[in-house]
C-alpha cells in the first residue's frame, strides 16, 4: 500500500466542498407541503435511478459518536472499523476516525469505495490530482476498481496515528459491499460505520445483521416499517441513534435540481431532509432516559394538542383493544393498556420504561402482537385507516 495526500487534508476553494462532505443513505417521508411533495417525487425518481449520492457532515457525524462515547468512552478502543460504501478520498467519516484514531484507541481503521463504472448514474468523473500524482495510479483501475484505505500505526514518524498514515491500494474488485472481498472486510471488522445506498437498505442491514456486528448507520425513521427491521427494533437488536439536531438532516448532493423549494437550500447548496435518523446497536445515554408523562386526566385537560385537550376521553381503534395516542408526549402515565403511538415515538424510547408490542399499518401484515378484527390490519378508527402506529404498554414489572 501507498501513502496518499487526500484532498480534504489540502483546502479547498469551494464552499460546498470545503466542509467536505460524506456519502450518505438517505430516505424521505411524506409530507403536505409543496416542496416536500416535489423533493418526494423527485427522490423517487432518483430512487429508481439508484442516484445515491447524499452526502452528510462533519458535525453531524462528531455529533453522533459523541454520543456514544459519552456513554462508554471505551465504546471504540481496540476496534477495528469498517467504512463500506463510502468514498475514502472525500469522506468525512474517513476524516473524523482517522484524526481520532489515537483518541479513540482505535487497533485499524478500514475504509472502501464503490467503483465509478459500477454505478448506475454515469458522471464525468476524473480522478483527483492526489490519485493521479501517485505512483500506483493506474488509469483504468482508477474508475473500474474500488479503493480501500487502511489506517493501523504511525508511519511518518510524528509519534502519532492521524490522517498522514493512511495508505491505499486499488480493490480487485469494484468494492461492492456483497462481494466475497468486501465481506472479509466485514468479517475482520467490529464495528461498520457507513451509509450504505438508500435503495439497498434491507440487504445492507441483513449483511450486518448476518455477521452479528456492531453498527451505526443512516436511514429515513420509516424504515421502521420494514418487514425485515421492525422485528430487530421489538426485540431490541436494534435502536435509533442519538439523532440529527432538531430531527432535521441537511446534506450536499450534486442532483440539486430535483429537489422543490423548502427541500434545496441555495444559500448553502444543501438539502434538508427530515425523519432521517441513525440505526444502531451501540448504547447511549438517550436510550435511557424516560418520557416525563402526565395522567390521562390532566392530558385530557391540560395538554397542549387541540386534539387531546377537552375530551372526555382517548380514541379508541375500530379493530384494536388499543388507544389510539397521536402524540409521543401525549401518551398517559396511567393507563397500563395497549396504546398506538406515532412511529417517531421510537426517538424518545427507553426500553426499561416501555414494551413495543406490535406494529400496524395498512401495508402491513402479521406485526401487531395482538388480535384484530377480520379483515383489517391497519388501524382504522371510525371506519377510517389511520397512520401507521407502533403499539406499545408501559412497563410497570414486566421484565425486558
Amino acid at each position: 500500500m501507498n501513502k496518499m495526500r487526500l484532498p480534504w487534508q489540502a483546502t479547498s476553494p469551494n464552499k460546498h466542498y470545503g466542509t467536505i462532505l460524506s456519502k450518505v443513505v438517505l430516505f424521505t417521508n411524506q409530507t403536505q407541503s409543496k416542496g416536500w411533495f416535489l423533493a418526494n417525487e423527485k427522490l423517487s425518481q432518483a430512487k429508481k435511478a439508484k442516484y445515491d449520492e447524499f452526502y452528510t457532515q462533519y458535525s453531524d457525524i462528531e455529533k453522533e459518536m459523541l454520543a456514544y462515547l459519552e456513554y462508554n468512552p471505551d465504546v471504540f478502543r481496540g476496534k477495528t472499523i469498517l467504512l463500506p460504501c463510502d468514498d475514502p478520498e472525500w469522506s468525512n467519516f474517513t476524516k473524523y476516525f482517522a484524526q481520532n484514531f489515537d483518541r479513540f484507541g482505535l487497533k485499524k481503521l478500514i475504509s472502501t469505495s464503490y467503483a465509478v463504472e459500477s454505478k448506475t448514474h454515469k458522471s464525468n468523473y476524473q480522478p483527483t490530482l492526489f490519485e493521479k500524482n501517485d505512483p500506483q495510479f493506474d488509469e483504468i483501475k482508477s474508475s473500474r476498481n474500488g479503493k480501500i484505505f487502511t489506517l493501523t500505526s504511525d508511519r511518518t514518524g510524528d509519534q502519532r496515528v492521524n490522517v498522514d498514515d493512511l495508505e491505499w491500494r486499488y480493490l480487485q474488485g469494484d468494492g461492492d459491499f456483497r462481494s466475497e472481498e468486501v465481506k472479509r472486510l466485514r468479517d475482520e471488522s467490529d464495528i461498520i460505520i457507513t451509509n450504505p445506498p438508500f435503495s439497498m437498505f434491507r440487504e445492507f442491514l441483513a449483511w450486518i445483521m448476518e455477521a452479528e456486528k456492531q453498527f451505526v448507520i443512516i436511514g429515513n425513521l420509516n424504515a421502521i416499517t420494514y418487514k425485515e427491521v421492525f422485528p430487530l427494533i421489538k426485540n431490541n437488536e436494534i435502536w435509533l441513534g442519538n439523532g440529527f439536531h432538531a430531527g432535521n438532516a441537511y446534506f450536499f448532493t450534486p442532483f440539486t435540481d430535483a429537489y422543490g423549494e423548502g427541500v434545496f437550500m441555495p444559500d448553502t447548496g444543501l438539502v434538508k431532509f427530515r425523519n432521517v435518523c441513525w440505526f444502531t446497536n451501540l448504547d447511549h445515554g438517550r436510550r435511557h432516559q424516560p418520557l416525563p408523562l402526565m395522567t390521562m386526566a390532566d392530558n385530557l385537560k391540560f395538554s397542549k394538542h387541540k386534539e387531546i385537550r377537552g375530551k372526555t376521553s382517548y380514541d379508541c381503534y375500530d379493530n384494536y383493544d388499543a388507544i389510539e395516542v397521536p402524540f409521543t408526549d401525549a401518551i398517559p402515565s396511567d393507563y397500563d393498556g395497549v396504546m398506538g403511538v406515532p412511529i417517531s415515538f421510537l426517538d424518545k424510547y427507553d426500553p426499561a420504561q416501555f414494551q413495543i408490542i406490535g406494529l400496524i399499518a395498512g401495508n402491513i401484515r402479521g406485526l401487531a402482537g395482538i388480535k384484530s378484527s377480520p379483515g383489517k390490519d391497519g388501524p382504522y378508527m371510525n371506519g377510517k385507516l389511520k397512520y401507521g402506529r407502533i403499539l406499545i404498554r408501559h412497563r410497570r414489572g414486566i421484565s425486558i
